[in-house]
């Protein structure tokens, strides 16, 4: 390998994990950190489905690592999740699986409209999340049998917003503040991931090098913005995410409805 072609190899590692430095940080806060990281993997040059599986590597990374800042400053108890992992992991794997077996086309249509009603619900949650936690309420088990193994599921088979919907679960179902419904997302959130992580393993499409140095990247970025999760709380949580739902949505309906 000549000289040149090393040196452009090295700028575009060292541009692709200052990528996920920020997606990690954003994916800590409010999720979506794969919006920033797949279609730059894809302008790589990456296929579809290296870039899919890529990102499934480096971000596991991210949201192992911010799970493990929420761990270890308490904002996570994990003798009360131990089931909800389970079943996430479970609801992942079968959906993962069946990626090449389902159509979730139609499914994938309705997704921005959810996500939109979740942007609002965010916006309005000061008043809303006490209202309809005082009407709703799941015991752990319940929360990890239904909720777990259906947002699981989703993010084996598709992806996009299941940080938002774990989050809002927690805030609607489980009375959780937005801080603990954050940090225990995260967990669930990298129990996926992990999950689905172990079935691309088997597909050949990982290119690990990119991965891992990626990953690296992600989990620095998984630090910080786990940090800022903690310091500023529903100022910084409540934007973001309202922000990464609008934009998730408008990049699945530019992607699905052309």
């Amino acid at each position: 390998m000549d000289i040149e072609l090393l040196g452009f190899f090295l700028e575009l590692y060292l541009l692709l994990i200052a990528v996920a430095v920020f997606a990690g940080a954003i994916d800590a806060i409010a999720g979506g950190g794969g919006l920033i990281t797949v279609p730059v993997l894809l302008a790589a040059g990456l296929s579809p489905a290296e870039a899919l599986a890529t990102n499934k590597l480096q971000g596991c990374a991210g949201t192992l690592s911010a799970s493990a800042h929420f761990i270890k400053t308490g904002q996570v108890d994990l003798s009360k999740m131990w089931l909800a992992i389970i079943m996430t992991a479970i609801g992942s794997v079968v959906g993962t699986l069946l990626v090449s077996y389902l159509d979730s086309k139609a499914l994938i249509k309705i997704i921005p409209v959810i996500l939109i009603l979740v942007a609002v619900f965010f916006f309005f949650l000061p008043k809303l999340q006490p209202y309809v936690a005082s009407k709703v309420s799941l015991s752990q088990t319940a929360f990890a049998l239904i909720i777990g193994s259906s947002i699981g599921f989703y993010d084996g088979l598709i992806g996009p917003g299941t940080g938002a919907f774990f989050s809002t679960a927690y805030l609607c179902f489980m009375g959780a503040t937005l801080i603990t419904a954050t940090a225990q997302t995260k967990v669930l959130n990298a129990t996926s991931n992990v999950s689905s992580l172990f079935i691309f393993a088997f597909t050949g499409n990982i290119i690990w090098g990119l991965g891992i140095a990626m990953g690296a990247g992600q989990w620095v970025g998984a630090q910080v913005g786990s940090r800022l999760v903690i310091t500023k709380g529903s100022k910084l949580i409540r934007p973001m995410v309202i922000m990464m739902c609008l934009a998730i949505s408008v990049k699945l309906i530019l992607d699905h409805w052309q």
